[in-house]
Parts: C-alpha cells; structure tokens; sequence
C-alpha cells in the first residue's frame, strides 16, 4: 500500500497530539522549531516491513535523524529505534567519526558512501526494512546496507550505549520517528510503501 504520510499522521513521542510548541506544519513541511523543547515525531501506526521516502533539509551545522520499529514501551525513541543518521558532517562533530556520520546506522555502521549536506537544499532520502534486510538511501544512491540478525551487528550493539536497551533492533514492528535534536530540520514529500 502506498501511502502520504501527512501531518496528520503523525504525533508526539508517547503522546496523543501532534507537538505545535517543538514542530510547525509550513510549505507542506514539518519543521522542527530549534529552540523549542526536544520531542520526536512518531507516526500514529506501526510499520514492519516497509519502503519509507522522504525529503529533509538541515541547517548548517544541523542533527537529524530517521528512526523505525521504535517501540513506545521505552522512554525514548533511540533506545529501541535503530537510526539513519541525518548530519551536515563538514560542520558537525560527529561527521568525523564514520558510524556517526550522515547515511549511518548511528553509532553501529558506516556509510559506505558519503553524502555532503548543503544547508538549506533538501535530501531525497528512502529507508527500506524488509525482514532482517535494510537499506539507507541518500540521493538516490544506497549508501549503507546491512542485516539486523548479522553476528557482527548484533555484537557491535552489546558493546554500544545501546546494550542496556533488550528492545533495542529488536521489534518487528514498530513506529517511524522524526528525530528532534535541537535543529531546525525540516522534512516534506513523505510516502510509504508498505510489504509482506
């Protein structure tokens, strides 16, 4: 099923309503509001095995990100959501380390292709889960891929800040997440495909 994911489908982290005071609805964007306070945008449904495309634009110096299978049943959305890593790695910190740069499996896998950001010019960007089998995207090119089930993932997660977190990679199913890191990201042309 191929789906507009609009703004009305998509909410606060563990609450009811979409968060006016962290993110404005403009232009057909959703933009985070980068002094405001940190909350994620989760979509109302949960998605297993799916084809999730989108557009962002960060600011210089910017911090994003796209998590899935994020389960509620923890606090925060990283600690069970694996996440594609959306950075303007020139002019950030963690651009110099490679698992923590734009395209990567945050803090777990690098890219194995690098994507410069431009600040202001939007990135098609497109996440694909099928199963254990993932794919990230950037401009068109797969930039990383890799399986959630590998001995070496699974083993680079229990030496990670994430080994304290079981639902960590691990749900089937769960929520897509907007990440709210402080920045004035902005995301539009949302769509999902959904699979068997």
């Amino acid at each position: 099923m191929n789906r507009s994911l609009d703004a009305s489908r998509w909410r606060a982290w563990r609450g009811e309503g979409f968060p006016e005071n962290s993110w404005r609805i403009a232009e057909g964007e959703l933009q985070a509001i980068d002094t405001a306070p940190r909350v994620d945008l989760a979509s109302r449904e949960r998605f297993g095995n799916f084809i999730f495309s989108y557009e962002f634009c960060l600011p210089a110096a910017g911090n994003s990100g796209v998590l899935y299978r994020a389960s509620e049943a923890a606090e925060m959305s990283w600690q069970s959501g694996p996440e594609i890593q959306l950075l303007d790695d020139s002019l950030h910190s963690d651009g110099q380390q490679p698992t923590t740069c734009n395209g990567a499996l945050y803090a777990l896998r690098a890219p194995a292709l690098a994507t410069p950001i431009e600040p202001g010019r939007f990135v098609s960007g497109r996440l694909v889960v099928r199963g254990m089998q993932v794919e990230h995207w950037l401009d068109g090119r797969q930039v990383l891929a890799y399986r959630l089930d590998d001995p070496r993932l699974q083993e680079a997660i229990r030496q990670s800040k994430f080994a304290s977190y079981p639902r960590f990679a691990a749900e089937p199913v769960g929520h897509l997440v907007l990440q709210h890191h402080g920045d004035a990201v902005r995301f539009r042309n949302l769509w999902l495909d959904t699979f068997d």
